[in-house]
């Protein structure tokens, strides 16, 4: 029987390229939240890959971007963080979109590094051949990767080739993770993102990026359904009035869809109670970034 192999890989990039798609491809399943809207991901979110030879832990992170408040200072250098600790780093690219100065920002921070750096081309079933091989052309000289990868994160082409590639790049090493567990977020943390996915779904302009949910307790009661009560914080009062909608029905909205995608990482009926409060500037208050999860030490 040959040896285990494990290791750390972080998937960086601009914001809203797919990172969160990517992840959960490989997965197999939903534990980081997906839109359309950049900047979704806040937080460094561990996904578990195992097999009976391999066990990858996959790091996806927030998009790096300039930041305009604390909240948003806290997810670069969360980003960054995750650059020290890993095996290998994916630099995810959409094929869509021409290389930008963001993209050659990241590449900057990434020539320090001693880690093996793959370019992973998302989005390839929306071109043809020649407009993919011109992307491709635009970034292999400016960057020694060690393979460059083409995928749709959304429709898994290509993911599994990836996937063994990465797998053949792990050194030899323990396991971490019990075989089943496919993150190390407590479900805490996973039930309030997808509260907060489903928000950033309904809701447009500043109202995502001004929104924070904390899970203040999840229980299983005596029929075996587990309440979740939950608070979603905005910072101004008009923004209130957004997710509550009228007659309530936006919130009503938001609070079936996830839910649905409660139950399904509960494996459990859930009764879900939403209340929503206004905390001003708390993006800007250091005090509220500790309290919702958002501290310095995560990434220091």
């Amino acid at each position: 029987m040959g040896a285990f192999h494990s290791g750390f890989v972080s998937i960086v990039g601009r914001p809203n390229v797919g990172k969160s798609t990517l992840m959960n491809q490989f997965l197999g399943q939903k534990v980081a939240i997906m839109s359309d809207v950049a900047q979704t991901t806040r937080n460094k979110v561990h996904g578990v890959y195992t097999d009976k030879d391999h066990q990858v832990v996959f790091i996806d992170t927030p998009g790096i971007h300039k930041p305009k408040h604390q909240l948003g200072e806290f997810m670069v250098q969360s980003a960054y963080s995750s650059l020290n600790e890993v095996d290998l780093v994916c630099f995810l690219s959409i094929v869509t979109q021409k290389l930008g100065p963001g993209d050659q920002f990241i590449l900057e921070k990434l020539k320090g590094l001693k880690t093996p750096v793959y370019l992973v081309v998302n989005k390839i079933d929306q071109v043809t051949p020649e407009e993919l091989l011109d992307h491709v052309n635009s970034y292999k000289d400016l960057f020694p990767f060690k393979e460059i990868v083409p995928v749709s994160a959304l429709n898994g082409n290509n993911v599994d080739h990836l996937l063994d590639l990465i797998k053949n790049e792990m050194p030899a090493g323990p396991q971490y993770y019990p075989k089943n567990q496919v993150t190390d977020h407590p479900e805490y943390f996973i039930v309030s993102e997808f509260i907060r996915e489903k928000i950033i779904a309904h809701t447009r302009e500043e109202v995502p990026h001004s929104v924070a949910v904390q899970v203040e307790s999840m229980q299983k009661n005596e029929q075996g359904i587990v309440d979740v009560h939950a608070t979603i914080y905005i910072e101004r009062s008009s923004q209130k009035g957004i997710i509550i909608g009228k007659n309530g029905q936006m919130l009503k909205r938001i609070g079936t869809e996830a839910r649905e995608d409660i139950e399904r990482l509960l494996a459990s009926r859930v009764f879900l109670n939403l209340w929503v409060k206004v905390k001003a500037k708390w993006r800007d208050s250091q005090s509220f970034l500790d309290e919702f999860g958002y501290a310095k030490g995560d990434y220091e």
